[in-house]
């Protein structure tokens, strides 16, 4: 079973945009040359801020759906490694 990573890329613009993959640099070079999510086209310059290693593509899927529903807020603090996976989805920490 192919290891999944759930990935962030931060736009030019500050904003977010959350996928999965089995592969995370070949699909951030494809979302750099303009291919793939409609998304990020025209949004550069792109830059790889999060990655996490899932296993199994129903899990990942899970897990994408899970961290776009997240606040900005929320998304920030994985990226910054504030706090865990876990605590982000599963706990009531309190942002400020």
């Amino acid at each position: 079973m192919a290891e999944w990573h759930l990935y962030m890329i931060r736009c030019a613009k500050g904003t977010l945009y959350t996928g999965i993959t089995t592969d995370v640099a070949r699909r951030f070079r494809e979302h750099s040359a303009g291919k793939g999510a409609r998304y990020l086209r025209g949004r550069g310059p792109l830059e790889l801020v999060y990655q996490y290693p899932v296993q199994g593509r129903h899990e990942a899927l899970k897990l994408e759906i899970r961290v776009k529903k997240l606040s900005r807020q929320r998304k920030e603090a994985l990226i910054m490694s504030q706090y865990s996976m876990d605590e982000i989805l599963n706990s009531t920490i309190t942002m400020e």
